[in-house]
């Protein structure tokens, strides 16, 4: 370590620059706009900053009024991801129905509308794509986030993604380095580890990654996964091994590199918040991500001073962190010119991901059946949701059958005895059972049995990842939950 020579401003305002905090709210709070002053240099926006994309481009100009050169985040992954339609449901699929249908123009085009949309409402940081290779399918956190498991599918769509995005001046952040596809823990609860040899983690997880930095990608995401090939003693998030020697030295990548969210119990539950922050920091990374739980001034100034007290001690490196807000400063001047520079953009493609969505549906007959013409009932089986996608987005097809059905009535239903209280609601309808990930749940597979044995022309709608055998009369996929794919399945199923 360097002996520190910078006065306390200059470090304050490296400390400060180097942080993604999220905040109440949607509009500026007054302790943000301050800090804004000193030296923070990005925010981040979850969906409890989200009303309209009216009011977010007026958020966005409020704080830019403080710092024109602001970089402002958003985890936008689009399909189950949702934050700038947190309540309605997103309009455009997510990556596994973009992969399903496996046309790298229409991701292109998905992508690019999405960044068009984020840039109209002042954000010019998305922390996505992701490039995680779905190869577990018990993984419990990223499933319909992937384009896929096979490999070089997820690298074509993972390249093809980033490069739409970014045509629009919105850099995108490719995650979850150095792959979070196999793993059955989710961070947000504790540390996933990837029992890897290197081999297969070169050729499968480090793949869509080579493509995502091919295609120009301006940020990347360390996961808080421990990769015992590379280090056997530290997350990603905190390994020089994986972030320096890895990402920068072997793969050539000299973007920004930002961490997932540090209050996930994966780093905060077994370091600290503020002593991750200083271990992230000196093992490579760029930015804090921090805020998706609450984040408030405390937290910004815990961490602030935990940074340059470490630069003070001797224990993060003065070269390091000026790096680091360096870095931060660049992507901010590189999304500032490419706002100056941008012109109309092309022709809109409003309609794009409800075309895309309908392209990802499968439908499977078993057996002959009547159509569906008439009202039905709904029975959503409820799963818990993982926190990356939260519980308070809409999902389903109930509210697009009511329209196309009128007199459909609907339920939701969770649990051993879902599948008996859904047909003693049915009360002898007909039953579209709607499911999100069969395969992961043993309860939702038996209310499936139930409701199939009492009604073998019940139609079965899975808008998770399809790992089980297509069963019911009709059998739908549409390979996520986004509301353009409730819409598309709601179709196929009048459709028959």
């Amino acid at each position: 370590m360097t002996t520190p020579t910078a006065g306390t401003g200059t470090l304050t305002r490296d400390a400060l620059a180097v942080l993604q905090p999220g905040f109440a709210g949607t509009t500026a709070p007054d302790w943000v706009r301050r800090r804004l002053s000193e030296g923070l240099a990005s925010v981040a926006l979850f969906g409890r900053n989200v009303a309209t994309a009216e009011q977010v481009a007026a958020l966005t100009a409020q704080l830019r009024a403080e710092r024109d050169d602001l970089l402002v985040a958003i985890d936008e992954e689009s399909g189950d991801v949702t934050r700038l339609e947190v309540r309605t449901g997103s309009s455009f699929p997510g990556s596994h129905a973009l992969g399903a249908v496996d046309d790298t123009a229409l991701t292109h085009a998905v992508a690019r509308e999405l960044g068009r949309r984020l840039a109209e409402c002042g954000v010019n940081l998305n922390w996505a794509p992701s490039a995680d290779v779905n190869a577990n399918p018990d993984n419990p956190v990223i499933g319909v986030r992937s384009f896929g498991g096979d490999t070089d599918l997820v690298a074509r769509h993972t390249a093809a993604w980033v490069e739409g995005l970014q045509s629009t001046g919105v850099a995108a952040c490719t995650k979850h380095f150095p792959g979070h596809g196999d793993t059955s823990v989710d961070s947000h609860h504790a540390v996933p580890h990837i029992d890897l040899d290197a081999t297969t983690l070169h050729e499968r997880e480090l793949q869509p990654f080579r493509a995502a930095i091919a295609a120009g990608t301006r940020a990347v995401m360390s996961a808080h996964i421990r990769v015992p090939v590379l280090d056997p003693d530290r997350p990603a998030t905190l390994s020089r091994r994986i972030l320096t020697d890895l990402l920068r030295g072997e793969l050539g990548y000299q973007g920004l590199i930002v961490t997932d969210g540090m209050e996930m119990r994966a780093v905060s539950g077994t370091y600290g918040l503020e002593h991750g922050a200083v271990l992230a920091i000196a093992a490579g990374a760029d930015a804090i991500c921090v805020g998706g739980g609450l984040c408030n001034e405390g937290t910004v100034r815990g961490l602030t001073d935990a940074l340059v007290a470490a630069v003070r001690s001797g224990e993060l490196s003065e070269e390091r962190l000026a790096d680091a807000a360096a870095r931060v400063r660049a992507l901010a001047d590189w999304t500032a010119g490419m706002r100056c520079s941008q012109g109309p953009g092309g022709d809109r493609e409003p309609g794009i991901g409800l075309t895309a969505a309908r392209r990802a549906v499968t439908v499977t007959r078993s057996r002959p059946a009547a159509p569906v013409t008439g009202p039905v009932y709904v029975a959503t089986l409820h799963p818990a949701a993982n926190i990356a996608v939260g519980d308070e987005t809409p999902w389903g097809v109930g509210a697009e059958l009511e329209r196309l059905l009128p007199g459909t009535t609907t339920g939701s239903f969770t649990g051993p005895d879902a599948g008996a209280r859904a047909l003693e609601a049915a009360a002898g309808r007909r039953v579209v059972a709607v499911v999100r990930d069969e395969h992961r749940h043993v309860w939702m597979r038996t209310a499936l049995d139930t409701l199939l044995a009492a009604g073998p022309d019940t139609v079965v709608v899975e808008m998770g990842v399809p790992q089980s055998a297509p069963r019911g009369a009709l059998h739908v996929a549409t390979h996520g939950a986004a509301r353009v794919c409730g819409i598309a399945a709601a179709e196929a199923v009048v459709a028959g």
